[in-house]
């Protein structure tokens, strides 16, 4: 397999389900026509990311609209909403295969408690799936805006055999952030694909971004170099950005190099699953229910 190509839908939400349906489905049929193996939308894209919108269900006419699209475009779709659940709603992203096959829903594990998040109930962990496209199988695993900033995540993600990471978004994507990406993107091995809204959305300013992962690519025989792993970067505009992740080169820089699980050593992390918190990091808001 060459290139595995996502496409960042980077767009304004309408401020209806209906419209955001409508205006998901054209993007969707954009990225197809320029090749795309999949379309990942920002987070929450059912409600435009407003908490106080009707939660959908899974067997939704909204997900089943993208569910019969994914099998007519033969691609790929993420799409993310705000799901129905019990006691209270989740930020949800569940990806469709080409032929319309649900192979992956996946819950925002840290949700952002301390603000307008403490509402939503928060996912209970992290998965993986096989993903089939037309040039082979993928692959793929998700994490949602605020777990970018939790190197587990991707940890956990990596170790479950995740290629590509996908990563709905909604909030200012600066140099801070976007360096989060890129981290986890080098430590890992992994691609991370990252949608974002654009600039006109609240507290969003666009930047989706895509790294490949490989932080070294030989310049000549028995010599390497250091590269950039930013594949794109959007700029603040709506608009449709193709990432293209190179997947043989991936493989084989997996198979080789020096980072994700070829080194560690987890006998001596038992710190990191460790249920006490001391000051300064003590929130009275924080659920740590996991």
């Amino acid at each position: 397999m060459n290139c595995f190509r996502v496409a960042l839908l980077q767009l304004l939400p309408t401020g209806s389900l209906e419209g955001n349906l409508e205006k998901g489905v054209l993007w969707c049929r954009r990225a197809k026509a320029l090749g795309a193996d999949l379309a990942l939308f920002p987070e929450m894209w059912s409600s435009g990311y407003d908490l106080t919108q009707t939660p959908i269900g899974r067997d939704s006419a909204f997900l089943t609209a993208y569910r019969e699209l994914a099998r007519e475009l033969d691609m790929a779709v993420a799409v993310t909403y705000l799901e129905r659940y019990e006691p209270l709603p989740r930020n949800t992203v569940t990806v469709f295969d080409r032929r319309g096959r649900e192979v992956l829903t996946y819950a925002k594990v840290h949700t952002c408690d301390f603000g307008d998040e403490r509402v939503l109930t928060p996912g209970d962990g992290f998965d993986t799936a096989q993903l089939d496209t037309a040039g082979g199988p993928v692959r793929i695993g998700a994490m949602i805006c605020y777990d970018r900033e939790f190197p587990e995540s991707a940890r956990i993600l990596m170790l479950q055999g995740a290629e590509i990471i996908l990563v709905p978004n909604a909030c200012p994507m600066e140099l801070n952030r976007l360096s989060q990406l890129r981290a986890r993107a080098f430590e890992n091995m992994v691609g991370i694909a990252t949608a974002n809204y654009p600039y006109g959305q609240p507290d969003c300013n666009g930047h989706s971004s895509a790294f490949d992962g490989i932080a070294y690519g030989e310049i000549r025989p028995g010599q390497v170099e250091a590269r950039d792993t930013l594949i794109v970067e959007a700029g603040e505009a709506e608009g449709l950005y193709m990432a293209a992740f190179p997947m043989d080169t991936l493989r084989d820089y997996r198979a080789r190099e020096v980072h994700g699980n070829a080194y560690r050593r987890p006998g001596l992390y038992a710190a990191l699953i460790a249920p006490e918190v001391c000051p300064p990091f003590v929130r009275a808001d924080a659920r740590r229910d996991g």
